[in-house]
């Protein structure tokens, strides 16, 4: 095991207990932010798992919760494995003109919070962790290998 697949089971088992977040900011803001209770974005999930905490940004603002979370390299090494393991590619993002990178954090989120092609719904809370700890088996795997 190389530390990510951990973060991504560690990840499946926040959005089994606090429940999956899909709405505005990268989590629900019930009146208890740092409550056990509130549900998390994925993304957030995933910071949560390699942090140990949930920031209070994730309740009111976007561009500090992206900005946090970009800036964990292990928490984007575990966002990038749920990535690979969906079955679109990630959107891209100009950060300056003509020059374009992938957008992990969108790729996630959006395919969490939205209906896929063909679909009739977005996935399931279940459906969010069984991709998760897919993508954890397979780094495992790969690092066994």
């Amino acid at each position: 095991m190389n530390g990510t697949d951990l973060i991504l089971r560690e990840t499946a088992r926040i959005i089994d207990f606090r429940g999956l977040h899909t709405g505005a900011q990268f989590a629900t803001n019930i009146g208890r932010r740092s409550s056990l209770e509130a549900p998390l974005d994925v993304c957030a999930a995933v910071y949560a798992a390699t942090t140990g905490h949930v920031p209070d940004v994730f309740y009111t603002d976007e561009v500090a919760s992206l900005t946090l979370i970009e800036s964990n390299e292990q928490a984007m090494a575990a966002i990038r494995a749920i990535s690979a393991a969906l079955d679109s590619e990630p959107c891209e993002t100009e950060i300056e003109p003509g020059t374009r990178v992938p957008d992990y954090i969108e790729h996630v989120s959006n395919w969490a919070a939205t209906r896929a092609p063909f679909a009739s719904a977005p996935p399931s809370t279940s459906e969010v962790i069984g991709r998760i700890l897919r993508a954890a088996q397979q780094l495992t795997a790969q690092t066994a290998a």
